[in-house]
């Protein structure tokens, strides 16, 4: 067999069309999915891609190289075994060192340095800061929630809408309209169009959205763990709450230590 003889070729060129346009064929049809849902059809494509840029943004910010650097807790780790507890809250303080871990850091060190009684006060006042953090990180991922939930709605309505459509076509055609059968199925085509485009953007956002929520339960239960411990060397370093009180405070009318002044 000649692979140059002219019916074989007709024969390849013929096929190639063919897969030409199956191509084309399977580009309108994508292009029908996303173009035939109507007014409500494009309001879910504008939720997809608020979606995709939260998706986005959340994988950006909420890692634990992010929210808990491993750069920060080496620093503040040698600064506390050093008793440098003024210089680690003008670390936490500065903008360049804003994170997860300095902003429940901060209070606590402020409490400790300020309050008479900050030694006592220290691990209150950072759980008050962390679960402050861990509810604004929560919130952020609200927004992803939402479009979840309100997506497949939005696909429900269109199906509504396309049944509604469907029916009043029924009632109003003659089976023998021209536009009969025409206009029956585009509004058939607009119900499905629209559950599918629901379904299709609300199911990763689910998915997603718990999945953000729960790397954030990880890294704040981490963060807490490491807190933990540079609180144990804030105690360790004997450095004293207060400007002028050395040492651990001592609560209001318990006695003094022997040989020493109250």
């Amino acid at each position: 067999m000649n692979p140059l003889d002219p019916a074989i070729l007709t024969s390849m060129l013929a096929q190639t069309a063919d897969l030409g346009g199956d191509g084309e064929q399977q580009g309108a049809s994508l292009l029908t999915y996303i173009t035939g849902g109507g007014v409500i059809g494009w309001i879910i494509v504008a939720l997809s891609v608020v979606a995709v840029c939260l998706v986005v943004i959340h994988s950006i910010q909420i890692r634990r190289s992010s929210l808990l650097p491993p750069g920060q807790v080496v620093a503040i780790r040698d600064m506390l075994t050093d008793g440098r507890v003024d210089a680690t809250l003008d670390y936490c303080n500065q903008a360049s060192n804003d994170s997860f871990l300095t902003r429940i850091l901060s209070p606590g060190l402020t409490r400790f340095l300020r309050s008479p009684f900050g030694a006592f006060e220290i691990k209150q006042a950072i759980e008050e800061a962390g679960q402050e953090q861990a509810a604004r990180l929560y919130r952020a991922t609200d927004a992803l929630g939402i479009i979840g939930t309100v997506a497949p709605l939005l696909g429900l309505l269109g199906t509504v809408q396309g049944m509604i459509g469907a029916f009043d076509t029924v009632a109003s055609s003659a089976v023998n309209d021209a536009n009969y059968y025409e206009s029956l199925a585009g509004n058939i085509s607009l119900a499905l169009i629209t559950t599918m485009q629901g379904l299709i953007v609300a199911i990763p956002c689910v998915t997603l959205f718990t999945v953000f929520r729960n790397r954030i339960d990880a890294i704040a239960s981490e963060a807490g763990q490491e807190l933990d411990r540079m609180v144990l060397l804030l105690e360790a370093s004997g450095e004293g709450s207060g400007a002028a009180t050395p040492g651990m405070p001592r609560p209001v009318g318990a006695p003094a230590p022997a040989g020493g002044a109250s």
